[in-house]
């Protein structure tokens, strides 16, 4: 019994410490986005169904010395992928679709491995029925589910914070090299054990139902399922997009996901379908409420806990019913498979199909609707007239609200268009007037405005307003140099170029190829640029790399995910690069300005950290001209002695106890605003 339990807890921790781990490792790779995590999960939903489906398989195809011959000979075939690290081959340039380069990349990395961690809680559970014959195995769900979210807690908490990435690798990989020992010690048992399957149970557990589950029953199975799942990663990618891709964030709503399978099977008289058939109307009500009315000005403690507690009560729910018709243990891998099965289909649903056929984030009202419209296939509901018209009525008020925001959503827009890296839209406003803009939008978060008259259409607006820190920047270099060599990181609708001068040379790096296609067929920064320029697609700090001969006067980082911050673009390796693509007495200019983080402290250890001078200026919005609040960080090898800079900036803030930020560490909960 101990054996099992443990090997079971171990192989669950390691499944759920992989997924951030692996997610941060790659993250860099693909421009910071959100949609990282979203991708990655589909992944981690689609190998967790090959691993219950080689379990069903096993169990119901091989006879038991032949299931752990098997299973031994794929454990130690899994050596082959330790450490775990993802492969250099293939590593971006910034051509390739990034949602299946992911998934091959995750394949190939870590594909056996995760797909035997995958495999060993329904597997085992069926091993330990069939040895322990008097014994129902779901307590063992359970345990894998406790085990899992200890190893989610872990890693925000524990590890990202204190332990570098190089390190938390070669532990996870001494961990599964454990694993491997404890599971082929099981799986040389079975093969000992020739006994068949039983419907049986303990003296004062629920007498199990030994008949087959019909196929409503399994479609239902697989219907609650997905509807978790959908909502899980519908509600990440809400919260992600607009805050930062890191893991405490991808972390909370998993962890809260994994809860309600520890309560609901760990604890089965916890669920009462009365009382949680409240909380789950009441939580698509509120969630829907939030789409309709919130924006990005909304507190984000509000948006977080209204949305992670909304979740959670939805999937007790959800989880709750499917504890209320799981099977005997004789069917007990036709169970986990229905359930993984109804995982994978979430997965592909929000992982996939809807950056492809959405044209904006969409999925987490139609996820809603759905939640609420699958109350009407509950057989106990339809037997309660007033229990139907109460789910009516919460489904038409989910879908009315859930309509509104998209109408919302969709207003002033001139052109919406989605793809990986999220939806954006270009809005219009005042128009037909003298101040017609146009405005790049990503999520919530504004990424350039332009005036449509053609004698103002050069003005430069929103964060790059004549008292901004670019702006200065620009001023300075341009009253010791003719003419400038300019390096963007971040296209947004291409506001910049209106700085060019005759002979100025602008490039920009972007790594979203609809971002470029708008600023160009929506915006005219580009077009009326009076000095040279061109964009290069990819990732702008992988560009760097691969481009030795730039020598930039001016080196700008302007890049975000709608207001989240790629955190590899403000390390002390990429910092170290900006520099050699510096001429000496270049300026590196990194916007800084965020809604809820304070990367000033940032900027101040790494500045120190290179022995660079650093100034940080921040500037006022002028909203009747259309200029944003701004804060502009800029660092340079050489003094920036000049009196117009000197008048409006000031030396970065520290904050005590921040260590520098490199490729292998950093901490956004210091910077938290």
């Amino acid at each position: 019994m101990l054996l099992y339990a443990l090997t079971i807890f171990l192989s669950a921790f390691l499944l759920f410490q992989i997924q951030p781990l692996f997610a941060k490792m790659i993250l860099p790779w693909f421009g910071g986005s959100a949609a990282v995590w979203i991708t990655a999960m589909l992944f981690f939903q689609t190998m967790l169904l090959g691993g219950y489906l080689y379990a069903h398989w096993s169990i119901k195809s091989l006879k038991p010395k032949a299931q752990g011959t098997v299973h031994m000979f794929l454990l130690v075939a899994s050596f082959l992928f330790l450490p775990i690290a993802p492969s250099l081959a293939l590593k971006p340039t910034g051509t390739e679709d990034p949602g299946l380069r992911i998934l091959i990349l995750l394949t190939v990395s870590i594909g056996l491995p995760y797909f035997l961690l995958s495999s060993t809680s329904p597997l085992l559970q069926a091993w330990y029925a069939r040895r322990y014959r008097a014994s129902l195995p779901y307590r063992l769900f359970a345990l894998s589910n406790l085990a899992s979210l200890l190893g989610l807690l872990a890693y925000p908490f524990l590890l990202e914070p204190n332990v570098a990435l190089r390190s938390q690798s070669a532990g996870w990989s001494a961990a599964f090299a454990l694993f491997v020992l404890l599971c082929a010690s099981a799986a040389f048992m079975s093969r000992q054990d020739q006994s068949e399957e039983v419907c049986a149970a303990q003296p004062g557990d629920p007498v199990p139902d030994c008949d087959p589950p019909d196929r409503r029953e399994k479609f239902l199975w697989l219907l609650l399922s997905a509807c978790g799942v959908t909502l899980l990663l519908s509600v990440t990618n809400h919260l992600t997009q607009n805050v930062a891709s890191i893991p405490f964030l991808w972390v909370l709503p998993l962890g809260l996901y994994l809860l309600t399978f520890i309560l609901t099977f760990d604890y089965e008289r916890f669920y009462h379908r009365s009382v949680f058939f409240s909380f789950m109307v009441a939580a698509l009500v509120a969630m829907a409420y939030g789409l309709a009315n919130w924006n990005s000005h909304t507190d984000i403690k509000l948006v977080i806990a209204t949305y992670t507690a909304g979740l959670f009560f939805v999937c007790l729910f959800l989880h709750g019913e499917l504890v209320k018709r799981k099977p005997a243990p004789e069917h007990l891998t036709t169970f986990y498979l229905m359930l993984s099965l109804g995982g994978a289909l979430g997965g592909l649903l929000v992982g996939l199909a809807a950056p492809r056929l959405l044209s904006a984030s969409f999925e987490l009202p139609i996820t809603l609707v759905l939640c609420s419209l699958l109350l009407f296939f509950i057989p106990e509901f339809r037997r309660s007239r007033l229990i139907m018209i109460v789910v009516a009525i919460t489904a038409a008020v989910v879908l009315v609200a859930s309509e509104y925001s998209v109408l919302a959503y969709g207003k002033r827009v001139r052109v919406m268009a989605r793809n990986f890296y999220g939806g954006l839209r270009v809005n219009e406003y005042r128009k037909g007037t003298a101040n017609e803009i146009r405005a790049l939008i990503h999520g919530t978060v504004t990424h350039g405005i332009q005036y449509t008259a053609l004698t103002r259409r050069r003005t430069p607006v929103s964060y790059y307003g004549p008292d901004s820190g670019i702006y200065l920047a620009e001023k300075y270099l341009r009253s010791r140099t003719p003419s400038l060599r300019v390096g963007v990181i971040g296209l947004g609708a291409g506001s910049l170029a209106a700085y060019a001068q005759p002979g100025d040379v602008f490039r920009f790096y972007e790594i979203n190829p609809l971002v470029e296609q708008l600023a160009r067929s929506e915006f005219t920064y580009l077009a009326d640029c009076r000095g040279s320029v061109d964009v290069v697609l990819g990732d702008g700090r992988l560009s760097l790399e691969r481009e030795q001969d730039q020598q930039y006067d001016l080196l700008v980082i302007d890049a975000f995910s709608g207001d989240a911050i790629p955190v590899h673009l403000i390390t002390q390796q990429a910092l170290e690069l900006y520099f050699r693509r510096l001429k000496p007495g270049g300026i590196l200019a990194l916007n800084i300005a965020n809604t809820h983080l304070n990367v000033e402290p940032v900027v101040e250890r790494l500045a120190e950290a290179l022995g660079k001078q650093a100034l940080v200026v921040a500037s006022p919005s002028m909203l009747q001209r259309n200029i944003f609040p701004a804060i502009w960080a800029l660092l340079s090898s050489s003094p920036l002695n000049d009196p117009v800079l000197s008048a409006s900036a000031r030396k970065p803030a520290a904050l005590a106890g921040l260590r520098v930020w490199t490729d292998d560490y950093n901490n956004l909960y210091q910077i938290l605003k």
